[in-house]
């Protein structure tokens, strides 16, 4: 049978809810990733499946695509084990760069982090972009930032950069303005590919399957999670001081257990949506992430970090519970354990240090933030 043919049939029963097989969605995925379908048949394919709602033998099928056939490989050597954090965009609210800041003061607590992020498609700034105006080098390729894995504790693999996945999942997120599939098997699909995950998902109805995608695909333990608005409704791809989060933990014996979790756990005040707005540019968001990373901040946005980085520190074994890791989390800020952190980072990560450096202090001269 022909593969437009044979392809169009498989679309054919998305539109009709019927699930496919791994096996099958792997197939089909890598037609996309090579380009072997038209663009109308691509974005078919990822509009029904996405309406249909992805179940998580289709999910495994796209990670497996991908990974086997557009991610270059690294494994870092380090004691212990890693960790990514890492979300898959597309959500309603869109909020500052929480999961960057939280990564940084997660690494400055020893915990490993190989994250896989990428630029913005919807919003002012993604984890590379942010990372980008801090100083970071953000286009080296996978050995630079697997060498910032092995001696700062901290690195990052964009994942709209040809230098980490060549064949064609660069292509497709930069031509797509919804959430699909490939946000979610593209963000899992790690050149690492860790054991350990906190992942936030735009979607509450996808936290469950991800978290047993996530099982699938071999992680031992993760943190799965959507954080709601004060009224219920979907929210963020990070834990929310807004309102309720929606959590599907993956334990170490392979088990599942599914919470929710209000801010006033934690001891802390519920936040507006217009306190965690992003800036304006990549450069203005910079700048405010040094603010907060030096303790200029006691607020809503410091909240937001700190409960974000609490369930790193739970995986990595560091608290008993969140409202500790949220306390951990907040002691490190103020005590510059995180701008420490970062200016190593820059300094890790860069095929010309100095350089980064460099940008660095020019940040730090506009936050009016001086490193001791």
């Amino acid at each position: 049978m022909n593969d437009m043919v044979w392809f169009g049939r498989m679309v054919q029963r998305l539109i009709n809810k019927e699930d496919l097989d791994r096996e099958t969605t792997r197939v089909m995925f890598a037609q996309v990733l090579g380009g072997e379908q038209p663009d109308l048949q691509q974005g078919a394919f990822l509009a029904a499946l996405a309406a249909k709602g992805e179940t998580p033998e289709e999910i495994a099928g796209a990670w497996e695509a991908i990974r086997e056939l557009d991610t270059v490989k690294v494994k870092p050597e380090v004691d212990g084990p890693i960790l990514d954090n890492c979300g898959t965009g597309m959500d309603p609210l869109k909020t500052f760069n929480i999961s960057t800041a939280a990564s940084i003061m997660a690494a400055a607590e020893g915990v490993v982090l190989a994250r896989h992020g990428a630029r913005s498609i919807t919003s002012t700034c993604g984890t590379v972009d942010v990372a980008e105006a801090l100083g970071v080098d953000v286009e080296p390729g996978v050995e630079i930032a697997k060498r910032s894995v092995e001696q700062c504790g901290l690195g990052l693999f964009n994942g709209m950069s040809a230098t980490v996945h060549p064949k064609g999942l660069f292509r497709l997120l930069s031509q797509i303005r919804f959430g699909t599939t490939l946000n979610i098997a593209g963000s899992l699909a790690s050149p690492v590919l860790p054991h350990l995950g906190v992942r936030g998902v735009f979607n509450p109805d996808m936290v469950d399957r991800v978290a047993r995608v996530m099982r699938e695909i071999g992680y031992r333990e993760a943190y799965v999670f959507h954080g709601l608005m004060d009224n219920g409704q979907p929210g963020m791809d990070e834990i929310s001081n807004l309102g309720a989060t929606v959590f599907c933990q993956l334990k170490e014996n392979g088990s599942f257990d599914s919470f929710k979790m209000e801010p006033e756990e934690l001891g802390l005040k519920r936040a507006k949506p217009e306190e965690l707005a992003p800036a304006d540019s990549p450069k203005e968001e910079a700048v405010r992430l040094v603010r907060l990373l030096s303790g200029k901040e006691n607020g809503a946005r410091l909240d937001a970090v700190c409960i974000n980085t609490a369930p790193m520190f739970l995986l990595a074994r560091r608290v008993k519970d969140f409202k500790a890791g949220v306390e951990l989390a907040k002691e490190l800020i103020f005590a510059g354990k995180g701008l420490a952190k970062l200016k190593q980072w820059v300094s890790c990560q860069n095929r010309e240090p100095q350089t980064g450096l460099a940008r660095f202090e020019r940040v730090l001269r506009e936050a009016g933030v001086t490193l001791n």
